[in-house]
């Protein structure tokens, strides 16, 4: 363990810039084979991308504002629902349907989070799994004869930009790759905000936040907005491809999967989701020659994990340096 430890810590200090663009050469290039020869590994990479824009999205929530989410797939489930309703019963093109799934499925995480904000820890996680579960069988029991009940909903259509028609698994790649660039793009962005700064004070101590003036439930409402909207872009995206769904977008195991990414990584980490996002989804379908094993394997890796380096394996500094300290204070109280 001292050894990827030191390993971490060498990777860590490569400049960010050059890390990101040999990252995003990588990322461009290497699928151009992969389509040819390879092709089922490039749906992989498709679905690692999905998975990280709800990595993303998760990490907004949970690694930015500290609070509890484990309903997350929810709001990818609705992003794919809104985008197929409008395709296959209005007839709108998808890329027409992207915003108004991102406007449905962050308008519905901030009105749900409105009432439980003042709840913390465990009991808004379990509120939320509740949530989750009764948005599934509410798709599940076809409400407004729409949702195509447990059958789910399909003939939704490929999306078209400008005559193109994205058919191939490579044009879906490209298409997951830009949304992932400009969620990068985003998230830095908010996290050296005003708002960014905000979250960070709501996690590391909501009491004296509130005590210097941040409207600490309004803080935690944009989080909620925010994370459910991108989630909701993430399955707008994939019902565009796969074009049909069912309830099963939004069970809870979805968000299981979804929240190990970001703790897997290291809460509030944007490189940490990518590295969650191969151990999660990646990983096992190398493996899969053991599939059997595969998910013992994933839960052995979590409990190391947690022993071994609680604060994941690509953490922000910012968490990292909160735990080091916090780490140091009860070694002297011990002593």
């Amino acid at each position: 363990m001292r050894n990827i430890n030191s390993l971490l810590a060498r990777v860590r200090r490569i400049p960010a810039k050059y890390l990101y663009a040999a990252l995003l050469l990588l990322a461009v290039i290497v699928p151009i084979p992969l389509a040819s020869e390879y092709p089922y590994y490039l749906s992989v990479l498709w679905t690692a991308g999905i998975y990280i824009l709800l990595g993303l999205s998760l990490n907004i929530i949970v690694g930015y504002a500290g609070l509890f989410q484990l309903g997350h797939a929810a709001f990818f489930a609705v992003g794919a629902y809104t985008v197929g309703i409008l395709n296959v019963y209005l007839g709108v093109p998808i890329f027409l349907g992207l915003p108004v799934a991102i406007a449905v499925a962050g308008g519905l995480g901030y009105v749900i989070s409105r009432p439980i904000l003042h709840l913390r820890g465990d009991y808004l996680a379990i509120v939320t799994i509740a949530f989750g579960e009764i948005l599934r069988m509410l798709l599940v029991n076809n409400v407004g004869g729409i949702t195509g009940g447990a059958n789910g909903l399909f003939g939704i259509a490929q999306p078209r930009l400008f005559g193109f028609t994205f058919r191939s698994i490579l044009s879906h790649y490209y298409l997951v790759l830009a949304f992932v660039l400009i969620t990068i793009v985003a998230m830095r962005r908010l996290e050296n905000s005003r708002l960014g700064r905000a979250w960070t004070y709501v996690r590391e101590d909501e009491t004296a936040a509130e005590a210097m003036g941040v409207d600490t439930v309004q803080v935690k409402a944009i989080a909620f907005l925010l994370g459910s909207a991108w989630a909701g872009l993430a399955g707008a995206l994939y019902a565009s491809r796969i074009t049909v769904i069912s309830p099963d977008l939004g069970r809870f195991l979805e968000s299981i999967i979804i929240f190990c990414i970001v703790v897997l990584g290291g809460t509030g980490s944007i490189p940490g989701v990518f590295v969650g996002a191969a151990g999660m989804i990646i990983l096992p379908e190398i493996f899969r020659a053991v599939k059997d094993w595969r998910d013992g394997f994933v839960g052995l890796a979590m409990v190391l994990m947690m022993i071994f380096r609680p604060m994941g394996l690509w953490p922000s500094r910012r968490i990292a340096m909160e735990l080091g300290a916090a780490e140091d204070e009860v070694v002297k109280a011990a002593a």
